[in-house]
C-alpha cells in the first residue's frame, strides 16, 4: 500500500472522530429500525447497514487522502505463516493470560463483554461474518493501512506504532478490550512494520477473531435461544 500523505496526530484523531460518529449512526439505525425486527432478519439488515456505512467511509477516507489500499502488495508465503503464528500467539496471551487478568481489575467492563458475546450469540451467521470477516478487514486497512502508514511518514516507524496501536485499542470501548487491543494493535502494527503486507495483517487479526468466536461464542448458542 503506498500513501502520498502524510498524517499528524492531531488528524489521525479527526480522522477516528469521524469514523465513531459513522459507528454511531449505524448503531443509532439499529436501535431504532432493526431491533424493533427479529431475528436473523434484525442482525442481517445491521450487518448489511454497517457494511454499506463502512465501505462509505473507507471510499471517502482514501479519495480525500490519496490513499490507495493493495491487498497483494508484499504479500508472501512467510509473512502468512507468521500471521497465523500471530493468531495463535494471540489467543494464548490475551485469552488465556492477560483478559482473566484485566478482568479482575474491570469486573463491570467484564460483564458488559460478557452481554455482548451472548448477543453475538443470538445470530451466529451475521456475528460471524462481522467478527471474522468484516472487522478484521476493516480494522486493518484504517489502523495499519491508513493510521500506521500516513503516522509512519510524518513521526518515524516508532511513534507511529504507539500512536496506531492507542487508535486501535480505542476502538474498542470496553475497557478489557481496550487494554487487550493496545497490545494486539502494537503486535499487528511490528508485523506490518516488518512484511508490509496488509494481507498479512488481516489474516492474523481475523484468524485470531476465529479462534475466540469458536472457544467464546459458540459455547453460548444454548444460553442464547432461551433469551
Amino acid at each position: 500500500m503506498n500513501t502520498s500523505n502524510h498524517l499528524t496526530i492531531g488528524k489521525a484523531l479527526l480522522w477516528l472522530g469521524g469514523y465513531f460518529c459513522v459507528m454511531l449512526l449505524y448503531t443509532a439505525i439499529d436501535i431504532v429500525l432493526w431491533k424493533k425486527l427479529e431475528n436473523p432478519l434484525s442482525a442481517w439488515l445491521n450487518l448489511a447497514t454497517m457494511l454499506i456505512f463502512t465501505i462509505l467511509y473507507i471510499k471517502v477516507s482514501a479519495g480525500k487522502n490519496a490513499w490507495h489500499i493493495s491487498l497483494k502488495s508484499n504479500a508472501s508465503v512467510k509473512g502468512i505463516l507468521l500471521a497465523f503464528c500471530c493468531a495463535v500467539l494471540f489467543y494464548f496471551l490475551l485469552d488465556k493470560c492477560l483478559d482473566p487478568f484485566f478482568e479482575g481489575l474491570f469486573p463491570a467492563s467484564q460483564e458488559a463483554y460478557q452481554d455482548s458475546l451472548l448477543s453475538l450469540a443470538e445470530s451466529p451467521v451475521p456475528s460471524f461474518i462481522h467478527v471474522c470477516l468484516l472487522a478484521p478487514v476493516t480494522e486493518e486497512i484504517l489502523m495499519r493501512g491508513f493510521a500506521l502508514n500516513g503516522l509512519k511518514r510524518t513521526y518515524g516507524s516508532g511513534t507511529a506504532l504507539l500512536v496506531s496501536s492507542l487508535l486501535f485499542a480505542l476502538l474498542h470501548f470496553n475497557m478489557v478490550q481496550t487494554l487487550s487491543a493496545f497490545i494486539c494493535g502494537l503486535i499487528l502494527g511490528i508485523l506490518y512494520l516488518r512484511t508490509g503486507s496488509l494481507l498479512c495483517c488481516m489474516i492474523a487479526h481475523g484468524g485470531y477473531n476465529l479462534i475466540a468466536f469458536f472457544s467464546a461464542v459458540m459455547p453460548l448458542l444454548d444460553r442464547a435461544k432461551f433469551m
